[in-house]
């Protein structure tokens, strides 16, 4: 699994003009889900996005995480991040997960999280979005497991 993360002091997610999803301050997660990935690397990726510590403290320092802050999560689904980019012009696709075992992996992640208390709003999984944000910072990590 693949996540890219990107604190956000607001986010949005609109499909055929509609909003399906908005944040306040918190993160925005792509996330990308590849062939060989399953529950444990699911719950590995998401304990790491809720508690990766990209807030700032009182003295300015990244040291507080999504959990801490009590920030929102915005989740989109994006199969682009496994894309193998290593040869060619083109990107092959043929490491991402089938679209079955990716749409069950991402509405689990999204349960998980929201059981662990968060505020979790998402896009709609294999729609066209259209994704707003205003990255804080910019502060943006890619997230493996």
């Amino acid at each position: 699994m693949i996540g890219l993360i990107q604190r956000v002091s607001r986010a949005d997610v609109q499909v055929d003009g509609n909003t399906t999803g908005e944040i306040g301050p918190g993160l925005l997660l792509l996330l990308g889900v590849e062939r060989d990935d399953d529950k444990d690397k699911l719950e590995r990726l998401a304990h790491k996005v809720l508690n990766y510590r990209v807030f700032e403290d009182e003295q300015g320092k990244m040291n507080l995480s999504l959990l801490q802050t009590g920030g929102e999560l915005l989740v989109v689904s994006q199969f682009t991040l496994a894309a193998d980019t290593k040869k060619g012009m083109r990107p092959s696709f043929s490491g991402a997960g089938a679209p079955d075992l990716a749409k069950q992996l991402y509405l689990d992640f999204v349960e998980h999280c929201k059981a662990k208390g968060v505020k979790v709003a998402t896009g709609e999984f294999a729609a066209d979005m259209k994704v707003s944000l205003t990255n804080d910072g910019p502060v943006t990590f890619q997230l493996q497991v």
